[in-house]
């Protein structure tokens, strides 16, 4: 007998929609850090024009050879990540291997622009005094602190990647249906080829 109730009907949509979604995570367990190497990406993509005028204002040495770096090498990350993990075979460890050195060259641009920024603020001479109009300049060395971040925690998602793949695989996913539970009671010897 169908169920009329509407509210029970959003309920199991929900329920199948999440289950859906933990039988597709089980099949590929890597979109976990590709989803934080996309989120780095966003932060320090759409927050670029502040590095930019934080680079334009402070012109410490290599800060625009730093910020180019590190926009470059997260687009190509996203190359190399999907080449490192091809549909249904096996991880390409020459790629895993490329994957986290562009991940480990991105935090060390972005650790040098940061220490840039410091450097500037506290110099003897000419030190670069944040107020109203150079707020901008926090906020940059804020993306850039949490670009690192993401970044780091990508990695280490990479790294973890065969523990929490096992245990994501142990989790049940699938769908008791009325009927199944005595397939062995059903006699097919009889049937005609």
């Amino acid at each position: 007998m169908a169920d009329k109730n509407p509210a029970n009907k959003q309920g199991r949509g929900i329920r199948e929609f999440f289950r859906k979604s933990m039988v597709s995570l089980k099949r590929s367990p890597q979109r976990i850090p590709l989803v934080f190497l996309v989120l780095a990406f966003l932060i320090y993509s759409l927050n670029l024009s502040v590095i930019a005028n934080t680079t334009a204002r402070i012109n410490g040495a290599n800060m625009g050879q730093c910020e180019f770096i590190a926009m470059l090498f997260s687009i190509l990350a996203f190359v190399v990540f999907l080449r490192t993990f091809p549909r249904r075979k096996k991880a390409n460890k020459i790629m895993l291997g490329l994957l986290f050195f562009m991940l480990a060259l991105i935090v060390f641009v972005d650790v040098v622009y940061i220490t840039r920024i410091i450097t500037a603020q506290t110099r003897a001479e000419n030190p670069i005094i944040v107020d109203e109009q150079s707020m901008y300049i926090l906020y940059a060395q804020d993306v850039v602190a949490a670009h690192v971040i993401l970044i780091v925690v990508t990695a280490v998602l990479l790294a973890l990647l065969p523990v929490y793949s096992k245990a994501i695989r142990k989790i049940k996913t699938s769908i008791e249906v009325e009927g199944n539970e005595n397939m062995e009671a059903i006699d097919i010897s009889g049937e005609d080829d």
